[in-house]
């Protein structure tokens, strides 16, 4: 027995338009493929097994109560690489490409490198780097052990090298106990304490320890320069995303630090997000 899939679909959107989700046609159509593992336009002809009924309308469920299409799904694209994602992790995004992009474009010509990623998460970052550097050592760090967990799973689905540890890039007393490295790149917090009393409710699922940053937003900043910077190599790159309203901060606290050759960069929308700097 099978259900009509346009029929199926119309519903669906419809239940998910009524609890006020965004693009809710274009997540009702991922969940049917990842219910099915058919390509929605075949299941237009051949229609939807009868099965699969309840788990889509458990999926719906859980969309219109807000929870994240990614942790629905438990995976999402990034850099054209599949990731695993769940509760604990930071979801991956688009703008964060444009930091990878960045840091590649950098690395560019340049042998062997050590590359750290602080505050991986899911491991996004790292593995994106390690799987177009493959003769780089990539390290990535990460105080969460849920993180941790969705990145060494990551890590081996793709085969990568990438060396995981669990640390607190904050408090960590001896930066150099992990070597010397031509690249230290971080997506870290940085939402400041108004902007998280003001999160949508989807990004109100996300670990908020991923997210907030201090009172003014910094705080991840002005800590990991400081620190880490005992561990990059003369002549290294120090690389954040950023919110698009703290390029002029952050460059501040690079230069602070006797940063050089510091640029802010701009995403795919033309805000800021990505600060670089030369040790």
């Amino acid at each position: 027995m099978v259900m009509d899939a346009a029929a199926l679909h119309a519903e669906l959107t419809e239940y998910l338009i009524q609890a006020s989700i965004p693009d809710a046609a274009f997540d009702v159509r991922c969940m049917i493929e990842q219910v099915t593992g058919c390509r929605y336009e075949k299941l237009l002809l051949t229609g939807i097994p009868a099965e699969d009924e309840s788990p889509l309308r458990n999926m719906a469920q859980r969309r219109a109560f807000g929870e994240p299409l990614q942790y629905i799904l438990g995976e999402w694209e990034f850099f054209g690489m599949r990731l695993f994602v769940g509760k604990g992790v930071l979801i991956p995004r688009p703008d964060t490409e444009v930091l990878v992009e960045n840091v590649l474009h950098w690395c560019k010509g340049k042998q062997e490198l050590r590359v750290l990623d602080l505050c991986t998460g899911s491991g996004c970052i790292a593995l994106a780097l390690q799987k177009h550097l493959p003769d780089a050592q990539v390290h990535a760090l990460d105080l969460s052990e849920d993180a941790l967990a969705y990145a060494r799973r990551n890590a081996a689905y793709h085969r990568l090298p990438v060396i995981l540890h669990q640390g607190n890039a904050l408090t960590v007393q001896s930066p150099q106990e992990f070597g010397s490295f031509d690249v230290i790149v971080s997506n870290p917090p940085y939402l400041t304490a108004q902007e998280m009393t003001q999160l949508q409710r989807e990004i109100r699922f996300e670990p908020a320890s991923a997210l907030a940053a201090g009172e003014d937003g910094l705080t991840f900043y002005r800590s990991i320069t400081s620190c880490w910077k005992a561990a990059l190599r003369p002549g290294g790159l120090l690389a954040y995303e950023i919110g698009e309203q703290q390029g002029e901060a952050v460059s501040g606290i690079l230069q602070d630090n006797g940063f050089s050759a510091i640029q802010i960069l701009k995403d795919y929308a033309h805000h800021d997000r990505v600060v670089t700097g030369i040790k």
